[in-house]
């Protein structure tokens, strides 16, 4: 098994390649459904499969995606799987890298469209799954060490939601998006 790791990223480079947005859903992908080929990943996007050969390339370049050789059913077929389950990074780390501000502004968006996907299709879902979803939001007066206490402790239990192992109880289970974002601010 493919051991999961956390990936601080320090390089406009590889910020530049996880920040186009196919390539995003990309490492997405992976992440979610585990190893593809790009021929799977092509279904999966809509896309052409040489356009995702060659974004597999780029993220392959970055260290972001790696082969999984040990998949393939012979010397043809290519299997991708994502390098590391979480990326991390900060803008702080960029200053003035208008990379930095781009790729920002990509993951804003990102979480942002998956959130209106959702308003646009809920109408589609059994009604638990209507009253399960949520949105909440909060103000608090904090200091740089409790916010990243909260970073931490928020990190650490959506981390284990999304890398249990998925019990076998007979429960549906759907796919479900978590996003948390702690900014100062005014109201």
């Amino acid at each position: 098994m493919h051991e999961r790791s956390i990936r601080e990223v320090h390089d406009s480079k590889v910020l530049a390649a996880m920040s186009h947005p196919l390539r995003r859903r990309l490492l997405d992908i992976l992440r979610v459904d585990g190893p593809a080929t790009a021929a799977m990943l092509a279904v999966a996007t809509g896309q052409a499969g040489a356009n995702v050969s060659h974004h597999l390339k780029i993220l392959a370049a970055s260290d972001l995606v790696e082969e999984a050789p040990e998949l393939a059913r012979d010397r043809r077929e290519r299997w991708w799987r994502k390098a590391a389950v979480t990326l991390n990074w900060s803008p702080s780390d960029f200053p003035d890298d208008p990379v930095a501000a781009a790729a920002e502004s990509l993951v804003l968006e990102r979480q942002s469209a998956l959130a209106r996907q959702w308003f646009a299709e809920r109408d589609g879902y059994p009604e638990p799954w209507r009253r399960a979803a949520f949105t909440s939001d909060h103000w608090a007066r904090l200091s740089v060490a409790e916010l990243a206490e909260l970073e931490e402790r928020i990190f650490a239990l959506l981390s284990a939601l999304a890398d249990r192992e998925v019990p076998d109880d007979g429960q549906e289970r759907e796919l479900v998006f978590l996003t948390v974002r702690a900014v100062p601010g005014r109201p």
